[in-house]
């Protein structure tokens, strides 16, 4: 009976007195959270007890707090040098507002002395507790420190720790990568972090570029550039020596561009590959990073953003003994991971499959990847040769980029193997005439090609904060809504707002399609030499859609916004 006054005080005599919890389901949950030590307002937010706002709203009332809604809170506003990272962390207490002497802290558990108590002797400064939403701090602390929810408290590990290894999954020299000079463990930390960083945001690229009066960080996140750094322009020549020794390049020359690769573990299960690149520029070297991720192009083709029929064609066209199929886009738009995915599909032990590629992105097990060298001649072309001499079923170019290649790929096509590669086209009708314009004959264009599907990514909307736009009947047609067989009086455009779940409004990116079959009417109009607009045409006769169709659909369905699809397609 003791045990149970003693339980039920604060915040669980409140929930009970509220009538949210029972009365033994509460002490339970106090015993619990005891063992797993953990606050309470944690464990009922985890175990699902209670939502984050019942316990913040029951917090504020038992305790008299101020409750503060983290969606209304612009978090560049909030002050970033009053206390060290790895306390708000520790503690997953936000500051708010500096104000004459006194701290505002957004906290979920007021109870926690300690965490005030160390919090008020760093600020040295009066502490003001604000009462928030567990899962809303989290989320809000983990954009503060620029990491992932998951990664508070345990996460990828620190900026001192991170594994590089060799290609070939040798472990390398870690003295020799990390330096032996005290002076260069800060290049050895910013670069770590810089690199883990972008890992966690999920970013394509990292720019590094030195210019006269600056050096800058940048990021690309779901297409978009983001600067996130300014080191001092004096660390621009050690900035780039540490990140190609990281790549075993040759840090002597700074003359020639130069290309090589970085590869991290960041825990047992995970690597992350770097493709790397140097490029002189007028004031010193700019670097840029490509982050391989493969766990990409393993997601599986329901996550790529493929509407249903789009994706029947597509299973359709891998079942295929033989053919050609052709993936167009602009760089950055998704090709290499459509591949890979057709590829991972395909990827049985009966099949025997080679690729060719410049440059190899993403290791693949159980395929034959090679990695073309033209400076030894070992070309697209050269390295097509020899796979006909191994009996392939299936074969990947990474780029068509001239005849010679071109009339390898369609011979194959046509003796019996199935071929994939990509072309840069702005279109899946505009690929077959690139082809002709190549001196592809149109006889060998329609009876080699099977497929062609060219793509955008597009960022997709926050379904946390994304609100509906209201847009006049006019506008809707005047965008196109009125050429997807859809009611424009059922159409709903969403928009971007930003939240603490997002950032900008933007969370993630799908794939915008236009899946073009080449049926029997497309290859009679390739051999009539028919341009792609009569191409075109035809096709959509026969239930093809065009990019900017694609995505006003996913635009009717929530999924991206209209200034998006006005963004990444055209009318």
């Amino acid at each position: 009976m003791n045990m149970r006054n003693q339980v039920l005080r604060g915040l669980p005599r409140r929930l009970v007195a509220d009538g949210l919890l029972d009365e033994t389901v509460a002490t339970t949950a106090v015993n619990d959270a005891g063992l797993a030590k953990i606050s309470l307002t944690q464990h009922l937010v985890e175990t699902r007890l209670l939502t984050s706002r019942q316990v913040a709203w029951a917090t504020a009332c038992e305790f008299g707090l101020p409750l503060l809604d983290l969606n209304a809170l612009n978090l560049a506003a909030c002050p970033r040098d009053l206390l060290d990272h790895k306390l708000v962390a520790k503690h997953m207490a936000l500051p708010l507002r500096k104000h004459m002497g006194r701290l505002s802290i957004a906290v979920s558990d007021p109870t926690d002395e300690r965490a005030l108590n160390e919090i008020r002797f760093q600020a040295g400064m009066t502490v003001d507790p604000v009462v928030v939403e567990f899962d809303k701090l989290r989320t809000l602390v983990a954009r503060f420190l620029d990491v992932q929810d998951a990664d508070l408290g345990a996460g990828l590990g620190g900026f001192d720790d991170l594994q590089l290894e060799q290609l070939g999954g040798e472990v390398a020299d870690e003295q020799a990568l990390l330096g032996s000079d005290a002076d260069d463990a800060p290049i050895v930390r910013f670069i770590n972090k810089v690199l883990l960083d972008a890992i966690r945001r999920g970013s394509s690229d990292i720019h590094f570029e030195p210019y006269e009066q600056r050096y800058r960080v940048r990021f690309r996140t779901d297409g978009i550039l983001q600067e996130v750094a300014k080191p001092p322009t004096a660390l621009a020549p050690r900035l780039a020596a540490r990140l190609k020794v990281m790549a075993r390049l040759d840090i002597s020359e700074r003359r020639v561009p130069q290309d090589g690769r970085i590869k991290i573990r960041i825990s047992k299960t995970r690597a992350i590959d770097f493709r790397v690149n140097t490029l002189p520029t007028q004031y010193g070297e700019k670097v840029v990073l490509r982050i391989l991720d493969g766990s990409a192009a393993r997601m599986g083709i329901e996550a790529l953003g493929y509407e249903p029929d789009q994706q029947q064609i597509y299973m359709e066209a891998l079942a295929r003994p033989q053919g050609m199929i052709l993936v167009t886009g602009p760089t950055g738009s998704g090709k290499t991971v459509s591949l890979y995915t057709g590829l991972n599909i395909l990827n049985t032990s009966e099949r025997n499959i080679s690729t060719a590629e410049d440059p190899v992105e993403i290791y693949v097990e159980g395929v034959n990847q090679v990695q073309v060298n033209p400076r030894v001649g070992l070309t697209f072309a050269e390295s097509l040769r020899a796979f006909l001499r191994q009996d392939p079923d299936v074969v990947m170019v990474g780029e068509i980029r001239d005849l010679e290649t071109a009339e390898i790929a369609v011979k194959a096509a046509q003796t019996g193997h199935l071929v994939l590669s990509t072309l840069h086209t702005n279109s899946a009708p505009e690929t077959l005439t690139r082809l002709a314009n190549m001196g592809v004959p149109g006889f060998n264009i329609a009876t080699s090609v099977i497929l062609i599907m060219a793509q955008r990514l597009a960022r997709r909307l926050c379904n946390a904060c994304k609100q509906v736009a209201e847009l006049p009947r006019a506008v809707l047609k005047e965008a196109g809504f009125d050429s997807i067989d859809m009611p424009l009086d059922q159409i709903k455009v969403h928009r971007a707002v930003g939240c603490v779940k997002c950032h900008l409004g933007y969370k993630g990116r799908v794939g915008i399609y236009e899946v073009l079959r080449v049926t029997p009417t497309v290859s009679r109009l390739i051999m009539e030499g028919a341009n792609s607009i009569e191409i075109g045409e035809a096709a959509c006769r026969e239930g093809f859609r065009t990019l900017r169709q694609s995505a006003l659909k996913k635009v009717a369905e929530g999924i991206i916004g209209l200034e998006e699809a006005n963004r990444v397609t055209t009318d």
